[in-house]
């Protein structure tokens, strides 16, 4: 397994709110660790993390962290 230095790291901002969504995309929203807009998270850019931002991608914001 790679060492967590190796992986990129990506800010995700939430920038939409969750009225009229799907409860898959607002389940999506949560596990990403975003709650109110605005909010944002550092995550690692998995395969996995960036799935789920596919999946929520109209909603958030993503930059790449140095």
């Amino acid at each position: 397994m790679a060492a967590e230095k190796d992986v990129p790291q990506v800010r995700i901002e939430l920038v939409k709110g969750l009225a009229g969504t799907l409860p898959k995309q607002r389940a999506t929203i949560k596990a990403l660790g975003l709650g109110k807009i605005n909010s944002s998270v550092v995550r690692s850019a998995s395969p996995v993390t960036m799935g789920m931002i596919r999946v929520v991608e109209h909603m958030v914001k993503v930059t790449e962290e140095k």
